[in-house]
Order: C-alpha cells, then sequence, then structure tokens
C-alpha cells in the first residue's frame, strides 16, 4: 500500500510540475495544487497512516506526530498560494480578457542585451592592465 501512495505522490509531482511549464495561469494554478496534494500524500505516507499520534492503541504504539503537523502546513500554504493566485489571474483577466503568462518587456531586453554581451568581442572592453571586477585609479 505504501509503494501505491508513493507511486501516486509521483504522479501527482509529475504533473504539477508538467503544469508549471506552461503559459496559462489556470493551468499553473491547477499545477500548484497538485503539487500541494503530492507533498500532502507523502507527508502522510511517511507518518505510518492509519495509527493516531501520540494516542496509541493502549500498546504503546504510536505515530509520530511531525508528518501530520507538516502536512496540516503545507494545506494552509498551498491555500494562501493558490488564493493568490486566482486573484492574480482573476485580475489578469480583466486587464487582458485572456490568462497566458507573457513576456515582460523588460525581460526581452535584458535577454537582447546577454545575447549581444555573449556574441562581442571582450577583449577591448578594459584596458590590458586592468581585469574587468579591477577599478580605475583616480
Amino acid at each position: 500500500m505504501t509503494v501505491l501512495l508513493a507511486f501516486v505522490a509521483a504522479v501527482l509531482f509529475t504533473c504539477g510540475t508538467w503544469l508549471l511549464t506552461q503559459r496559462r495561469l489556470s493551468r499553473i494554478i491547477i499545477g500548484i495544487g497538485l503539487l500541494g496534494h503530492g507533498a500532502n500524500l507523502l507527508l502522510i505516507t511517511a507518518g505510518e497512516p492509519g495509527r493516531p499520534p501520540i494516542i496509541g492503541a493502549g500498546t504503546g504504539d504510536y505515530a509520530d506526530p511531525l508528518p501530520q503537523a507538516l502536512a496540516l502546513t503545507a494545506i494552509v500554504i498551498t491555500f494562501g498560494v493558490t488564493a493568490f493566485l486566482l486573484a492574480l489571474g482573476y485580475r489578469s483577466w480583466q486587464i487582458t480578457g485572456d490568462d497566458e503568462v507573457e513576456d515582460d518587456v523588460e525581460d526581452r531586453f535584458v535577454a537582447r542585451l546577454g545575447a549581444d554581451h555573449a556574441e562581442s568581442d571582450h577583449t577591448e572592453e578594459f584596458p590590458p592592465e586592468l581585469g574587468p571586477f579591477e577599478a580605475e585609479p583616480g
């Protein structure tokens, strides 16, 4: 049973990661949800499911309460991130009428500068006595 739960968690992580690479904000929100569910399932699986924490069956057979506490924390964090992304997606839909995440103008500018910088010859930028990280005297 534990191997099956670990496999389901792996499938949730895989699908969530794939959805995070998409350009639509609605798919990104679903991907965050799947990652959160996978993390919760993995934490509960690690905490020996079926046994209560702290209070055992009278035999002193206790489960570790830490994975359950971490799962509750992960639920709250996932809920907060999902609520924020839903608000962001709604605002994006109000402004543009679409939920596609577009490239930012500054991102394109920085990428173009990086490409231009990589193609240029850097030997003439600095005098031979100065390295690229040394300041000029004076």
